[in-house]
C-alpha cells in the first residue's frame, strides 16, 4: 500500500507530504483543497494510462494549475499574516514545475511537469514531462536511483553502471509509456501494474435513466464499472465468486429485513430485484430511491472479488440519509481489510463512523493564506520527503 504522498505546486497544495493508512480519511471545511487533493491523486494515476498530459490539458493548461500565491510563504511578515497589511509577493525567475509522488511497500516514483519551451507547435497548452524518477527505499536520494528519466533520456541503473535504455522519448511520453517490461525494467513495469489497479469512484449514476436502474446485459463483472452502469451482474458475481453472506450481512445491515435477488432475463440481460419487509412484491431498479440504489453501488463496489491495492471514495455519503451511514462506513472499514481505502468526506455522521475504529488516519486539510495544509502540522513536522534536481 503507499506509505506517503507527495503534491507541490499544484493549485491550493503549494507544498504537502503526507503520510498514510490502510484506511484513510480526507475532511476539512468547504474550500480547504479536498478536492484539489483527490484531483491531484487521480492526476498521479494517469501517469501509468498515458494520460497525465491530456488531463492537465483539460484542466485549461498547466499555467492554470500552478500554485497561486505568493512565493515563500514561511518568510512573510507577522504582520502580512495577521492581515494588517496586504500581502504583497515576488515574481520568482525559477522554472515552474508541477510534482507528483509517493512511496509504497517496495519503490517510491516521482514525476515533474514543465510549460514547454516556446516553439512553433500549436500545442501550447500541453506540459512536458521534465523529470521521473523509480527508487528503493521510503525517501528518494540518489543512491537509490533506479529508473531516472532526465528530459527525453530514460536510463536504468545497472549494478554500478548506468545504462540508456531510451534515448529521445517524446516530451508527452511517460516512462510507463516506453520502457514497462516486466523482464527489462521489472522496476517501471510494477510501478505501472500498481498504479493501474487503483480505482476511483466518484460518479455513480442514479439519475431517472442511470444505466444502474435499467437491465443490462450480464457477464461476470469482479470490478464494478466508475458510473455502476453493470450494478446487477457485479452483485451476481460477488454472490457466485465473492463473499455472498457478506453482501447478504450488508444489505441487511442498512435495511433490516431487506434482501436482494438478481433477475435473469432470457435474452441474458440482468436487472436487481429488492425486497423490503412489508411488501408484497420487489422493486425494480427503475423504483429504487437514489439513496437505495447508490448504497447498492457502494456493496457493489467495496465487495470487489478482486480489491484492488488502492480504492478512493469521494463523497460516498451523496444521497445517502444519514441513517444510512454507519453501515457504509461499517463496510468501508470492512473493505480496508482488504485494500488500501481512501475516503473524501464532509458528512459529520460518516466521519464519526469511521473514527470510531482506531485504523482510521485522518488527514484534517485548512488553508492558510490560500495555501491547503495539514491542520497542526507544522512546515517542519511532516513525512520526510525530497524531490529530485531537474537538469
Amino acid at each position: 500500500m503507499l506509505h506517503a504522498l507527495s503534491i507541490a505546486n499544484y493549485r491550493s497544495l503549494l507544498n504537502l507530504t503526507v503520510e498514510v493508512g490502510r484506511l484513510n480519511l480526507i475532511v476539512g471545511a468547504n474550500g480547504s483543497g479536498k478536492s484539489n487533493f483527490y484531483r491531484a491523486l487521480r492526476l498521479l494515476a494517469e501517469t501509468a494510462q498515458g494520460g497525465v498530459v491530456n488531463a492537465l490539458a483539460r484542466e485549461g493548461g498547466l499555467e492554470s494549475t500552478f500554485w497561486a500565491g505568493p512565493e515563500g510563504l514561511q518568510g512573510f511578515p507577522r504582520r502580512m499574516k495577521r492581515g494588517d497589511t496586504p500581502i504583497q509577493g515576488t515574481r520568482s525567475k525559477e522554472p515552474k514545475y508541477l510534482r507528483l509522488g509517493f512511496t509504497d511497500d517496495d519503490f517510491g516514483y516521482a514525476i515533474t511537469l514543465g510549460l514547454p519551451i516556446p516553439s512553433l507547435s500549436a500545442f501550447t497548452l500541453d506540459p512536458e514531462i521534465k523529470h521521473e524518477v523509480i527508487w528503493a527505499g521510503p525517501v528518494y536520494r540518489p543512491a537509490s536511483v533506479l529508473v531516472e528519466r532526465q528530459g527525453p533520456v530514460i536510463k536504468v541503473r545497472d549494478e554500478r553502471e548506468w545504462r540508456v535504455l531510451a534515448p529521445r522519448v517524446g516530451p508527452f511520453d511517460t516512462l510507463f509509456n516506453v520502457v514497462a517490461d516486466p523482464e527489462a525494467t521489472p522496476e517501471v513495469f510494477s510501478v505501472r501494474e500498481a498504479i493501474r489497479a487503483w480505482r476511483f469512484y466518484d460518479h455513480f449514476r442514479t439519475d431517472r435513466d442511470a444505466p444502474a436502474r435499467q437491465p443490462q446485459l450480464g457477464t461476470r463483472t469482479p470490478v464494478l464499472h466508475h458510473d455502476g452502469r453493470d450494478l446487477a451482474a457485479a452483485l451476481q458475481t460477488i454472490r457466485e465468486i465473492g463473499d455472498a453472506a457478506l453482501l447478504d450481512r450488508a444489505i441487511a445491515d442498512a435495511f433490516p429485513g431487506a434482501s436482494i435477488e438478481i433477475d435473469r432475463q432470457a435474452d441474458g440481460r440482468f436487472s436487481v430485484q429488492f425486497h423490503q419487509e412489508g411488501l408484497l412484491r420487489p422493486l425494480s431498479g427503475a423504483e429504487l430511491s437514489d439513496g437505495t440504489l447508490r448504497y447498492l453501488l457502494w456493496v457493489a463496489a467495496l465487495l470487489s472479488p478482486r480489491p484492488p491495492r488502492l480504492m478512493v471514495l469521494n463523497e460516498p455519503e451523496t444521497s445517502l440519509h444519514p441513517d444510512l451511514l454507519p453501515a457504509l462506513a461499517r463496510l468501508i472499514v470492512q473493505a480496508s481489510g482488504v485494500t488500501q481505502v481512501w475516503v473524501v468526506s464532509h458528512a459529520p455522521g460518516l466521519i464519526r463512523a469511521l473514527e470510531a475504529n482506531r485504523e482510521c488516519h485522518t488527514l484534517k486539510l485548512e488553508k492558510e493564506l490560500g495555501e491547503t495544509r495539514l491542520e497542526g502540522v507544522g512546515r517542519l513536522e511532516g513525512p520526510s520527503w525530497h524531490w529530485a534536481s531537474v537538469t
